[in-house]
């Protein structure tokens, strides 16, 4: 089989959450959807803002705004494609979010919140004909509530797709209870402290999920994905698709 990308001139594409994975995945795919010769729109958006923290797993020239910081960072890259390259510096709302998700939009998810992940995903669920959800997200190292410490080796990339009003796999609720009853707040709902404070990761973990989400993206551009999830485990070497299953297969 034959891989090539279709992708109508005057698509858009947007990364919500540009921090330890969204921010590699805008890198990778700006150099691919400029390598593209066609009008096409890459949107960034996040509220959130780098800190000199951060700089242990990301990649970024100044502090500030995130989205804006890698817009800048990749602007003069693309200044002669015709790549639009856009930043909204604001987290995504119940009150913003038919502003920054349109139909026919393809969506990557860098998020680091499953109450963001449920808010989005069922507003595609509702609201959106035409839709392409891509969610990519690896564990922490920190201890959880029982105490248990994590490996940080652990991603899963999951694809939501819709067309023409029908659900072509799952939405990202469906077979994870931890996304449809989150147990933590969206950006918003954070106070400066919670904001600032993460759980440390990865960089490979999120080098590894960042890959997969564009991975999954490239295939069903080329019309050849075949799984609407994937798990991966750097630590053991592994990563495996799970059967793309659709509402109508139940």
């Amino acid at each position: 089989m034959k891989f090539e990308p279709k992708i109508p001139n005057g698509s858009v594409f947007k990364i919500i959450g540009l921090g330890g994975v969204g921010s590699i995945v805008a890198r990778y795919l700006a150099l691919f959807l400029g390598s593209q010769n066609r009008d096409l729109d890459l949107v960034l958006i996040d509220g959130d803002d780098f800190e000199p923290s951060n700089a242990t797993r990301m990649i970024f020239p100044t502090c500030g705004n995130k989205a804006a910081t890698v817009r800048d960072d990749l602007l003069a890259g693309f200044a002669h494609s015709r790549l639009s390259i856009r930043a909204i510096e604001e987290f995504v709302t119940y009150e913003n979010i038919d502003q920054l998700i349109q139909p026919g939009d393809y969506v990557l998810l860098g998020l680091d919140n499953h109450a963001s992940r449920k808010m989005i995903s069922e507003y595609c669920e509702c609201s959106c004909r035409d839709i392409t959800l891509v969610s990519g997200g690896n564990d922490g190292v920190e201890p959880d509530s029982t105490g248990t410490r994590g490996r940080g080796t652990f991603g899963n990339v999951q694809v939501y797709l819709i067309q023409n009003g029908k659900d072509l796999t799952l939405p990202l609720t469906a077979h994870h209870p931890e996304i449809a009853n989150p147990a933590d707040s969206l950006p918003t709902d954070l106070n400066c402290t919670e904001l600032i404070a993460s759980t440390p990761q990865i960089l490979f973990a999120n080098l590894a999920t960042a890959s997969a989400m564009l991975n999954a993206l490239w295939l069903h551009l080329c019309g050849a994905l075949k799984y609407s999830e994937a798990v991966l485990d750097i630590g053991e070497a592994v990563m495996r698709p799970v059967e793309m299953i659709s509402n109508q297969q139940g």
